[in-house]
């Protein structure tokens, strides 16, 4: 939410219906990835997104630039831009740069980063969680005072800039929606009612650990306790969902074989999947529309096809708000 307290227009739609964002994982080449937003912007698909891990993947905000041109409608999400892989500074220009291409589609994903190995890889420090955590506010305090189009100073103890400006803004109104990805429910959490527009977290180690319906529902109403304290509108943050990995078929038998030959990513890592009919998956996404959730997001293999399809036919259509979200 902005300084100026004016809800997003994105967010506000989120008070309306569900709606679902994708990422195809698994595609190395830049062709695959554009065909594979394309698809989903065709299927009716809210967003698309791309990680943030420079070691293997495309870097994000080159994918984002490359997607904002090759797409005309489907919403673009950093989900989510690490703060220490660029400094804010370059974030906020990289962010403009993506919201002016895109026509003001981008979503700005933010988190403080778990993967160790990559930073150690990168040659970077991974800081305690305290600092991290004091990082991402004064990240997103930068970012905010460069898009004001002002010079802008700040003296941080983690970052600082000194009569900086960007020439050329973002072009969304009233702001680029920020996400803050996590589920802390100390700060993380207290964060997101301070400065996102969007909660994310997820059944996944890295991304909140909630693992049930009912760990969404405490921390939504953790979430809501934040808001009050700090005298903002619980409903005016847009309150999405991560799911790590999604495989579909349209019965048990053929849902057997996809099982069998899946490549599942981050298999390492303690995180909840959906493989599922379309049915199964109906009620697995309902009952998370229950607690609250507005907006999911799903990874899918950028080759299954099928997945693509039944999400979009099978199970987007079939899920309701809960009545008391």
């Amino acid at each position: 939410m902005s300084e100026n307290g004016k809800l997003h227009p994105w967010v506000a739609e989120g008070s309306e219906k569900v709606r679902f964002s994708i990422y195809s994982v698994f595609l190395r080449e830049w062709s695959d990835i554009v065909k594979a937003a394309q698809r989903a912007e065709r299927l009716g698909f809210d967003g698309f997104w791309a990680h943030d891990h420079p070691n293997r993947l495309m870097d994000c905000w080159t994918q984002l630039t490359m997607l904002a041109m090759a797409t005309e409608r489907i919403r673009l999400i950093s989900l989510v831009s690490c703060i220490y892989y660029r400094l804010p500074h370059l974030l906020a220009r990289q962010a403009a740069d993506v919201d002016r291409v895109s026509g003001g589609r981008l979503v700005l994903g933010l988190g403080i980063g778990d993967d160790v190995p990559e930073f150690t890889q990168m040659g970077l420090t991974f800081p305690s969680i305290r600092d991290r955590q004091e990082a991402l506010e004064e990240t997103i305090e930068i970012v905010h005072g460069l898009w004001s189009g002002n010079p802008f100073t700040f003296d941080g103890k983690h970052f600082q800039v000194k009569d900086a400006t960007l020439r050329s803004l973002p072009v969304q109104e009233p702001h680029i929606p920020i996400l803050i990805g996590g589920g802390g429910e100390r700060v993380t959490l207290r964060q997101v009612a301070q400065y996102a527009d969007v909660s994310n977290f997820a059944p996944h180690e890295w991304a909140g650990a909630a693992y049930k319906s009912s760990d969404v529902e405490r921390k939504y109403g953790v979430l809501k306790r934040h808001c009050a304290d700090l005298g903002r509108p619980y409903d005016s943050i847009l309150r999405s969902h991560f799911t790590p990995f999604v495989i579909l078929a349209e019965n048990e038998s053929a849902l057997d074989k996809k099982r069998k030959a899946a490549r599942i990513p981050d298999a390492a890592l303690h995180q909840e999947l959906v493989i599922a009919t379309p049915e199964q998956a109906v009620l697995h996404f309902q009952s998370l529309a229950d607690v609250g959730v507005q907006y999911f997001l799903a990874s899918v293999d950028g080759e299954d096809e099928e997945t693509f399809h039944l999400l979009a036919d099978g199970v987007l259509p079939q899920i309701q708000l809960a009545s008391h979200a």
